[in-house]
């Protein structure tokens, strides 16, 4: 069930997520996934920051500028083709509701642009779930971080892995997940995420990872 911005609490951590209208793809090629991690930097920010008007081209560049404000913590993210996952902390009043309106919006102009696109990208409204504590909020990071295990093993939520060693090299080498920050905090996609995440999530091995992240389906079994 999706949240409305009067049921975001302050200092709570939630699962975001959202996918495309009638469950397109809304990332077609490595220029679209790049464009909306950048948008998760700009747009965690109360000033604006349009990509629009920045003249750095460079990925590290755009996540180096300076921000003011911003307006949730982000804790955990995975791009897939069709949806996408986020752990968001609400650190103002109503920041949640304007940091993804401010993603979504940024991300649809960008594509109707490039592909001759017009109308919603995204189902409306986002949907939320609320993150109780921090066992359960340890969970959630690992599902998040293994969501891209369904493009390798399309059975792995339900515990059926064919090959578990190469699903470990492959969850670690995806390029579109916050995986990597957590592995290396000198990775480019570090600046995206909010220091105060690494107070409660653990870095886990990935098998461990794995299994929690089943757990975690388990228990929400209506997620992506």
């Amino acid at each position: 069930m999706a949240l409305r911005e009067s049921e975001f609490a302050l200092d709570e951590w939630y699962h975001c997520y959202n996918r495309g209208v009638d469950k397109r793809d809304v990332f077609l090629d490595k220029n679209d996934y790049y464009r909306f991690l950048e948008q998760l930097y700009l747009a965690n920010s109360a000033s604006p920051l349009h990509r629009g008007n920045i003249r750095k081209s460079k990925f590290t560049d755009i996540l180096q500028i300076p921000r003011q404000d911003p307006l949730v913590a982000i804790g955990a993210f995975c791009l897939m083709p069709n949806h996408y996952h986020l752990a968001l902390k609400e650190i103002v009043e109503g920041g949640i509701t304007k940091f993804m309106q401010k993603l979504g919006t940024g991300y649809t102009m960008y594509f109707n642009t490039r592909y001759d696109h017009s109308g919603n990208l995204f189902v409306k409204p986002f949907r939320s779930r609320h993150v109780h504590d921090d066992i359960y909020f340890q969970h959630l990071i690992n599902y998040i971080h293994c969501n891209a295990a369904e493009l390798f093993e399309s059975e792995w939520k339900t515990g059926h892995v064919r090959d578990i060693d190469t699903l470990i090299e492959r969850l670690l080498q995806y390029p579109y997940s916050s995986l990597k920050a957590y592995e290396d905090r000198n990775t480019s996609m570090y600046p995206i995420l909010d220091e105060c995440v690494f107070e409660i999530a653990l870095k886990t091995p990935i098998n461990k990872m794995i299994r929690e992240a089943q757990e975690y389906y388990a228990e929400n079994p209506e997620l992506s």
